[in-house]
């Protein structure tokens, strides 16, 4: 029986990359929007470096720093042997695991819910990644809830053999004191330090780490773009260096429209509202999307939008979107040409995004969030 006046909720923060990550957003804005109540009180874990990454007004908010080699492997070893003993000495009364696409114990003893933002599936598909299919499918497994953000995740899930009654779709939300539509702007250049980028351009935000995400597919179109068109756009590739880096920056290099292809490496989160508001566009070609939050970020910020049709994107996106297949550079770059070019279309899918990102709130996904956890300790009594 659980019986407590007062809810001492942990939150475990690792594995959210310093905040320079998909991950690491929702971390930021889930932590600044958790609703102020007396009968609950959090406490934060991570690693030293990131008390102060992941900030809040909240008062009942407080931060336990755990010493963790920064590496993925060292924030699974912790997971395995270190979380148990680390639960009991600080009386939690439930747990909630923000980066549970990849870092999750087997088991604790206590309530547990696993945010889900990632498509699980797609990781077991990579080499070398065992503990995925050894760890984190069974930590799955004994959670007492699942917080999917799509319904795309949760299928996924399903599909990997999670019961479905566990499972609970809580969509990312959107900052709109951040995102929202700028007066014109005329400004021929924007600044933003330390870039300054060159209008027109078309804005592709997104860690350079696979090559599911298509950044080279975007290149090849772009470069059809340009040559069928001899319109001034640049294409602005903002995210940090990853794994799939280097092949990324060498398909740009040889392109005949290098000059006009800028890579920015990591781009902070708090700059990309006027990286967004300027541009003429977003593309989003990525196949591997559970969560899609940038497509959304982008359609707040009132600019129109081309997204792959695939993953959670036409979920996310709904009718505010052109969709493509990247991997049809002919069909890739024709819709680059339109959603610059055709003014009609450009107005339609402005007014429905603006309309349909309304519904999207931190608030109201921190609130979901606190009710999953709720349920899960309903479940354990």
């Amino acid at each position: 029986m659980l019986l407590f006046l007062v809810m001492k909720l942990g939150i475990d923060i690792v594995g959210s990359d310093h905040g320079r990550s998909g991950i690491g957003s929702y971390v930021q804005a889930l932590v600044q929007n958790l609703p102020e109540m007396e009968d609950v009180t959090y406490e934060l874990f991570g690693a030293e470096v990131d008390r102060y990454t992941f900030n809040s007004n909240n008062e009942n908010i407080g931060y336990k720093s755990l010493n963790l080699p920064d590496s993925i492997s060292g924030d699974r070893l912790w997971h395995m042997f270190r979380i148990k003993k680390f639960i009991r000495n600080n009386n939690y009364n439930a747990l909630l695991f923000t980066a549970g696409s990849r870092v999750l114990p087997r088991m604790v003893e206590i309530p547990t819910v696993a945010v889900v933002n990632g498509v699980v599936s797609r990781v077991l598909k990579r080499k070398n990644d065992i503990w995925t299919s050894r760890m984190l499918i069974p930590g799955l497994k004994k959670v007492t809830k699942i917080i999917a953000a799509s319904q795309y995740i949760r299928k996924d899930l399903v599909n990997l053999g999670i019961d479905t009654k566990k499972i609970e779709v809580v969509h990312n939300g959107i900052d709109h004191s951040m995102f929202y539509p700028r007066e014109q702007i005329d400004n021929s250049t924007v600044l933003i330090k330390p870039f300054s980028i060159k209008r027109p351009y078309i804005i592709y935000a997104s860690r350079l780490s696979h090559e599911e995400k298509k950044h080279i597919q975007l290149i090849k179109a772009f470069t059809i773009f340009k040559k069928n068109t001899g319109l001034p756009h640049r294409l602005v590739l903002a995210g940090s260096n990853d794994s799939y880096a280097e092949k990324v920056h060498a398909v740009a290099s040889k392109s005949p429209y290098a000059s006009d292809i800028f890579l920015t490496g990591y781009f902070p989160h708090e700059n990309l509202p006027e990286l967004y508001s300027c541009a003429d566009a977003c593309i989003f070609p990525s196949v591997m999307e559970g969560v899609g939050l940038p497509v959304l970020e982008a359609m707040a910020s009132g600019i129109p939008i081309a997204v792959a049709k695939a993953g959670a994107l036409p979920e996310i996106a709904g009718d505010g979107a052109l969709y493509f297949n990247p991997d049809d550079i002919n069909e890739f770059a024709k819709v680059i040409e339109k959603i610059i070019t055709d003014k009609k279309t450009r107005q339609t899918l402005i007014d429905y995004s603006l309309q349909w990102t309304e519904r999207f709130s931190w608030v109201k996904t921190a609130e979901k969030t606190i009710e999953v956890i709720k349920k899960a300790i309903e479940i354990s009594k």
